[in-house]
């Protein structure tokens, strides 16, 4: 599970003040010029005050940030294939223009997903599907994302309980090329699902849905809820443009 209850302002802030205060502490971290190592550490001190009032705890921060590994492997190997001007580094010859590189590219991408992990730690799927409506998305992507969401763990629950019964008639693949039955459920499962859905969808639009499902307990955020929920972001949209004009 994403979501981790709590009771603290940060889960209280409306569901459509934290997606804006994302995506505009995301753009001030994508702007921030590589060399401004003064601002990634106060952004990152930022993030962690947040985590902190937000009573989120290391270890479950730590463990969802295990999620950009595979994109922190692809920046280490650029100081290696970079080209240009070239430098030592405990015996390795690496390419200066990759090792800018590899450090934005890490330094960023950590930066957002800890935005992105807050966010989602401190809202449940409803409040951020209902925060999306409120800030004008598109009504088909979060509907679209409501389904996926809801039906989600049917679908895998329903390929665990396959999984689990063909093990039980003696199906224990150990190499690649063994995998073909374990495909062709999947395979199935999901011409099944698609199935599925066409069949819940004829019956919600026989029972008057109309795109949009019923809302309830919803509210507008306050001024105040904008100036609090903003406060972080602004605050790195200030050092992204003093470390432009100081840099530039």
């Amino acid at each position: 599970m994403l979501y981790r209850h709590g009771t603290t302002p940060v889960h209280q802030l409306p569901a459509q003040v934290k997606v804006v205060a994302l995506l505009v502490f995301v753009l001030a971290v994508v702007v921030l010029p590589p060399e401004a190592f003064w601002a990634y550490f106060l952004a990152g001190c930022l993030l962690v005050g947040v985590m902190i009032l937000a009573e989120l705890p290391a270890g479950f921060v730590a463990r969802r940030l295990l999620v950009e590994v595979p994109i922190l492997i692809f920046a280490l190997m650029l100081p290696f294939f970079g080209r240009g001007e070239t430098t030592e580094v405990l015996g390795l010859t690496l390419s200066v223009e990759g090792l800018w590189g590899a450090w934005t590219i890490m330094a960023k991408a950590t930066l957002g997903l800890g935005a992105s992990i807050i966010v989602s730690a401190t809202t449940t799927v409803p409040d951020l599907l209902r925060g999306l409506d409120r800030i004008r998305v598109p009504r088909v992507i979060t509907a679209i994302a409501g389904f996926m969401v809801r039906y989600l763990d049917i679908v895998a629950g329903e390929f665990s309980r396959r999984r689990l019964a063909m093990v039980a008639r003696g199906y224990e693949p150990r190499w690649f090329w063994q995998s073909g039955p374990l495909a062709q459920s999947a395979g199935s499962l999901f011409i099944r699902s698609f199935e599925r859905g066409e069949r819940v969808h004829q019956a919600m639009v026989a029972r008057g849905f109309a795109g949009r499902m019923p809302v309830f307990g919803d509210r507008p955020a306050t001024t105040r809820e904008w100036w609090i929920g903003l406060a972080v972001p602004l605050v790195a949209v200030l050092l992204a443009l003093l470390s432009v004009t100081v840099l530039g």
